[in-house]
């Protein structure tokens, strides 16, 4: 089995060269990473200049663009065949709710997604996570469960690990993605030359998080598994809409 890894935290990162580690061992692994954390980039392509992909001391080939150039990269014109399976992470920190609309590690998946490949983001429950290998061994399940089930078409999973020894998991389970309140108010501050400047405020605390949901597993220490779509059409709205241009 051929499987892309990428992530958005950077080719340097811990939970990506954890991840590699491990996945070596079920697979063959191709790493296409950014060279630096570009997180939050969501699906954005670079378009406006030429990229660059060079190789790491470690075998990792790294570039100079998004999450999704890389993997988009890898696809079309970096790999000799496609692979079997592409995973983006392990994510420092977590992409539950909303937070999957500006994910780069969705993001990277979703780029396999969109090429009919199946497709997992994997990511730690909070930011500076101290159990990589919990969610790596949980990585290498799903894939080995994969291997031997299959599924019935290409699927992207959006999948979050609690940051505890793996032996404290509680299961796995199937949730659909919760919704949280809104952000915290930007942070103002003032630079030495007395100009503002601004930071984007925390997020928002769970307004949707109960039993079902990826907050409510992850708050119970099980791991969560959402499937995850790209069609943003809201279909319940069209025949509505049909009416009201009439």
């Amino acid at each position: 089995m051929k499987i892309l890894l990428s992530n958005d935290d950077g080719y340097f990162a811990p939970g990506l060269n954890i991840l590699a580690q491990h996945i070596s061992k079920i697979a063959e692994i191709t790493v296409v990473a950014p060279e630096r954390n570009r997180s939050g980039a969501s699906n954005s392509l670079t378009l406006d200049r030429p990229l660059s992909v060079r190789k790491a001391s470690n075998g990792f080939f790294y570039v100079n663009g998004t999450p999704t150039d890389c993997v988009h990269l890898a696809l079309t014109g970096l790999m000799d065949s496609p692979p079997d399976m592409v995973i983006s992470g392990i994510n420092d920190g977590a992409n539950m709710g909303d937070d999957t609309i500006y994910s780069g590690t969705v993001a990277a998946a979703m780029e396999g997604y969109l090429l009919d490949i199946p497709s997992f983001a994997i990511s730690m429950s909070q930011h500076n996570a101290t159990h990589f290998e919990t969610a790596a061994r949980i990585t290498v399940e799903l894939v080995q469960h994969y291997i031997k089930t299959g599924l019935a078409s290409p699927t992207l999973l959006n999948i979050n690990v609690p940051d505890v020894p793996y032996d404290e998991l509680q299961g796995k389970v199937v949730t659909r993605l919760g919704k949280r309140h809104k952000a915290e108010p930007v942070m103002q501050l003032k630079t030495p030359r007395g100009e503002t400047v601004y930071w984007v405020g925390a997020a928002g605390q769970p307004n949707d998080g109960g039993e079902g949901t990826d907050f409510y597993a992850i708050a119970h220490n099980q791991v969560s598994v959402s499937p995850i779509q790209v069609d943003l059409t809201k279909h319940s709205q069209i025949a509505a809409l049909k009416d009201w241009l009439i």
